[in-house]
């Protein structure tokens, strides 16, 4: 069972799973370990989605598109925003959520379960996760922004 790193700040709360790594832009990099070595599963943070708020489609590049990190992976329109959510590792997409077509609403739902956006074949996981932040760090940095945008209102 996934373990998380909680903070409510005013009426909501925001989780961060400890299992997987991180970026700045609020992707998540699952790695899929024994029985995939080489799979990473991405999606969206609990922060990101929450901020962004409900999901109304999400449009996920297609098995056999081949990324760079960085990369957009994914196009999530919302209620408030349309975001790009860029690749968290360089590799070819080799699955796409496939509830995601019918009820895009799992990001939101369960962001670090069911509502995972897509599985990427990675060629040097090891060196790619180096750049990714770890739990902790993502955390952090989560509260900062978090903070600040409390601060606007």
């Amino acid at each position: 069972m996934t373990e998380y790193l909680e903070t409510t700040m005013d009426k909501f709360t925001f989780r961060v799973a400890k299992d997987r790594f991180y970026t700045a832009q609020g992707a998540w990099a699952f790695w899929m370990k024994p029985e995939a070595p080489n799979r990473i599963r991405i999606g969206l943070t609990d922060y990101l989605q929450q901020r962004s708020g409900d999901v109304a489609f999400a449009t996920v590049q297609p098995v056999g598109t081949q990324l760079k990190e960085g990369e957009s992976i994914a196009e999530i329109e919302t209620i408030k925003t349309m975001l790009e959510l860029p690749s968290p590792v360089s590799g070819t997409v080799v699955e796409v959520n496939p509830a995601l077509e019918m009820t895009p609403e799992v990001i939101n739902q369960d962001p670090y379960g069911d509502g995972w956006l897509a599985v990427v074949e990675t060629t040097d996981w090891d060196v790619e996760r180096m750049t990714l932040l770890e739990p902790d760090a993502y955390f952090s940095a989560m509260q900062t922004e978090a903070h600040g945008e409390l601060k606007k209102q």
